[in-house]
């Protein structure tokens, strides 16, 4: 195993102690990461009442789950973020969904900033994009894929809108945290019981 990757894995945290991390740090008007701004303090309390909520309300389909179930290859999730990510206050909770119905995926969390190393090994398009998910089969160690920072048709908006504007607006912005509650983290579990398939070709038979 890549010493980073085993660096990473042995700090990394569960994600109901993520979880309760988030949690605690919105209590104490607080944030995770080197950049201790207000904005962030702000984004982190509404991170955690979004992800209460999609703890408690996201459904993962009847389909989606017997695939799930098939799956049996013993994997490690590795997923970077901090607690001011509103792209990971919704993709996390979903990955959770997925892991729960999966048991042998271990789902480890760690947060960007205190892993630069790792975080620098994994960028997207050259930036320090989160959450990313970086998938590890635990019988080699190796790296088999990765996954983020957004799912698949949250991606191809972005993509849209940077190439017509330059950049993404605030307004932009707001209208992406619309397209997560309309989807309900439906795109999170397509693309990830994807990937899974890919891996173990029998599960989409």
């Amino acid at each position: 195993m890549d010493a980073i990757i085993k660096s990473a894995i042995n700090k990394s945290i569960s994600y109901p102690a993520y979880r309760e991390l988030v949690k605690q740090f919105a209590l104490e008007q607080a944030t995770t990461g080197n950049e201790q701004t207000q904005a962030h303090v702000n984004f982190t309390k509404l991170n955690e009442r979004r992800m209460k909520r999609w703890d408690k309300t996201l459904k993962v389909s009847e389909s989606a789950k017997k695939r799930l179930e098939e799956f049996d290859g013993k994997i490690t999730w590795l997923v970077i973020t901090e607690s001011w990510c509103g792209d990971a206050a919704h993709v996390l909770p979903a990955l959770n969904k997925i892991a729960e119905i999966t048991p042998n995926i271990n789902y480890r969390v760690v947060l960007r900033d205190d892993n630069p190393k790792l975080m620098d090994a994994y960028l997207t398009n050259g930036n320090r994009a989160i959450p990313k998910v970086i998938i590890i089969d635990d019988t080699t160690g190796e790296v088999i894929a990765t996954y983020g920072p957004r799912p698949s048709e949250a991606a191809s908006y972005v993509k849209r809108f940077k190439a017509m504007n330059g950049q993404l607006t605030p307004e932009f912005k707001e209208d992406l945290q619309h397209w997560y509650n309309s989807n309900k983290g439906k795109n999170v579990i397509e693309d990830v019981t994807e990937i899974l398939c890919r891996l173990q070709p029998s599960v989409c038979q």
